[in-house]
């Protein structure tokens, strides 16, 4: 098959990456497309991927996103016409989902969180939708994912890249660039996805949790600005031990090298879940069974609370237990090439 694949955002690149190789193997060929936002392009290039970069981020508010969606829809059309592409794959991008069913293609998206108001557009217009085995039957059924197209895995998407990971040594050196040393209990933070379509609302607790980790002269953090906007928000703040890169970092190697990763989103966490390094979501909106999940196995901490907060233990990491699922990836591969 000649397969199309599309990186949305940043979290798509190590998924995507990790697959590729999967496709060509098994006798397929594979093009690229990306969108222009966060760091996706970035990593892409680094993780030794060339996609052809269409379209940008529609911005915060809900019309700028709809007319974004629409001519970023036409313009992946214009290019993928006659391009010969027997299926369209993607981790929930609207716009390629749009533009693949518009030509005719046969279109499968990945989904894992179920209170994302677009997967009613997403879940509607794929050929085939692929969810985790938590995903809740009654949220499918709520964005028309008809039960014949749906198909589960047991695992997470982050299995599917980080069960076979081993850190590089070197990612040492990279660090001391950005002035953590051994010593330094290293805090990887995200911050929220303020204008993502599931976060429309600030996040208190957030800016309490920056600053009790600002107080701590032992502590190191890193803060992964999700846009340049925010990033320079934070920079504006001044806090001696806070740290914001401004080019895009290993994600895996960064968050296997942390003391303690708190993010507002949801792939980060899962990903130090997988690679059993401390880990506390401190997400406000509504969450994800597969979080839920998570806590329930006690892989997870959640932060709801100031009281959370104060009971959050800021110290050097004991020896991380990585979870090696190393069946997720074949599973997921095979459901994705499934006639």
């Amino acid at each position: 098959m000649r397969i199309w694949i599309d990186l949305a955002n940043s979290p798509h690149v190590p998924f995507f990456a990790a697959l590729i190789p999967e496709f060509k193997q098994r006798g397929h060929q594979v093009e690229l497309t990306a969108r222009d936002y966060a760091q996706t392009v970035e990593l892409a290039t680094k993780a030794g991927l060339t996609p052809f970069v269409i379209g940008g981020h529609g911005g915060g508010k809900l019309t700028g996103k709809a007319g974004n969606l629409v001519g970023r829809a036409a313009s992946l059309a214009k290019w993928a016409r006659g391009r010969g592409f027997t299926l369209a794959v993607s981790h929930n991008s609207y716009a390629q989902i749009a533009a693949a069913s518009a030509l005719g293609i046969g279109t499968v998206t990945l989904m894992d969180y179920e209170h994302q108001p677009a997967n009613h557009l997403a879940f509607r217009l794929a050929s085939r939708v692929i969810v985790p085995g938590s995903f809740p039957e009654t949220a499918l059924r709520r964005y028309g994912a008809a039960r014949k197209k749906v198909k589960r895995y047991q695992g997470t998407k982050e299995d599917v890249y980080l069960a076979r990971f081993m850190p590089d040594p070197d990612f040492a050196g990279t660090l001391a660039k950005l002035g953590v040393s051994p010593d330094d209990v290293l805090v990887v933070i995200r911050p929220p996805a303020l204008q993502a379509l599931y976060h429309r609302f600030e996040n208190e607790l957030f800016a309490a949790m920056l600053d009790r980790l600002s107080s701590h002269p032992e502590v190191r953090i890193i803060l992964l600005a999700r846009t340049e906007t925010q990033r320079a928000k934070y920079a504006e703040m001044g806090k001696a031990n806070l740290i914001l890169p401004r080019q895009a970092l290993d994600g895996a190697n960064l968050i296997a090298a942390s003391d303690l990763v708190i993010s507002a989103g949801g792939t980060m966490n899962r990903e130090a879940a997988a690679l059993g390094v401390p880990v506390a979501t401190i997400y406000a909106g509504a969450w994800a069974a597969i979080d839920e999940a998570l806590v329930q196995e006690n892989r997870l901490l959640r932060i709801a609370s100031s009281k959370d907060l104060e009971l959050l233990l800021i110290a050097k990491k004991r020896s991380a237990q990585p979870r090696r699922a190393l069946h997720v990836r074949n599973e997921v591969v095979d459901l994705i090439l499934a006639p």
